[in-house]
């Protein structure tokens, strides 16, 4: 079997992700950059979500996914090698600076695409959030962190249980009814009004707090709504119905008038490149500074 250590040039450790940390590196035979995330195969559970993981990052390849590229057993871990995103997240760009309608609808656009390419293969996300969806300096879109997809069969379309994180989770999480690929739906809603506002709903409240007002059916609402065209106001409400039969699918939302008259994603690539390019001259400040 092929050595990954030497197979493989470590560059940077970018972070921790679902279930191990990930890096930057170097494939040594083509020169192109890779991530590996790193997991600790330690704990009968932790062993079964890492081998679903494992087996929906193989089955599940997708333009607009995060695709997996090999793996490797290392030590006692599992080594997955994916695509190296070299634009950052989303959430980066939305703390760097103010996206503009046109922007927001061709991202909205390429995570829905991903999402119904999931909810087509009867499998939920469940971890849609700004700082899991990825970017190229090509303009490319995708959705990240496979390690929460959640597999249905044709004939099981809800699941009684689905992690999320408190912000972007759906009211029918919260209260603990069983799930169905909408709740992907209520998280990218939520990452709709992170990119108007440049925050979270709920921001600043305990996670308790925030599942609390979730829970009451108080659907995020906008602090400004004028702002925004009437368009990117209806695709929200679209998107943030309380109750799940009326919130629209990713199918459905795909012929949104706000999504359809999205420019194509290579149009995001002056927006991607200004922000990595803030980042670099940040990073070299802090760098330089005593």
């Amino acid at each position: 079997m092929e050595n990954p250590v030497m197979k493989y040039t470590e560059l940077e450790y970018i972070g921790r992700g679902t279930f191990g940390d990930v890096c930057r590196a170097l494939d040594n035979a083509t020169g192109g950059q890779v991530a590996i995330k790193k997991i600790n195969l330690q704990g009968p559970r932790k062993k079964e979500l890492k081998v679903n993981e494992f087996m929906l990052m193989k089955t599940n390849k997708n333009p607009n996914l995060v695709n997996y590229l090999d793996s490797y057993l290392v030590d006692g871990q599992l080594w997955l090698v994916m695509e190296y995103m070299d634009g950052g997240t989303l959430s980066n760009v939305i703390s760097e600076t103010h996206l503009s309608e046109d922007e927001m609808a061709a991202i909205s656009r390429e995570c829905l695409q991903g999402l119904d390419f999931l909810h087509s293969n009867h499998v939920i996300h469940r971890y849609v959030k700004s700082s899991n969806i990825l970017l190229r300096t090509d303009g490319s879109v995708k959705l990240a962190d496979s390690g929460l997809f959640v597999q249905l069969t044709p004939e099981q379309s809800r699941r009684s249980s689905v992690a999320s994180t408190s912000g972007w989770m759906a009211p029918e999480v919260v209260t603990g009814q069983p799930c169905g690929p909408k709740v992907d739906i209520w998280s990218l809603g939520i990452v709709g009004i992170e990119m108007v506002e440049r925050e979270v709903p709920y921001q600043y409240e305990t996670p308790v707090s925030a599942q609390l007002l979730i829970a009451r059916g108080g659907r995020p609402k906008l602090r400004q709504p004028n702002r925004c065209s009437s368009c990117l106001r209806d695709f929200l409400s679209c998107c943030l119905q309380t109750d799940e039969a009326r919130r629209w699918s990713a199918k459905k939302l795909l012929q949104h008038p706000f999504v359809t008259s999205a420019k194509p994603a290579s149009t995001l690539v002056p927006l991607i490149n200004s922000v990595k390019k803030e980042k670099k001259k940040t990073r070299r400040v802090k760098i330089l500074s005593p």
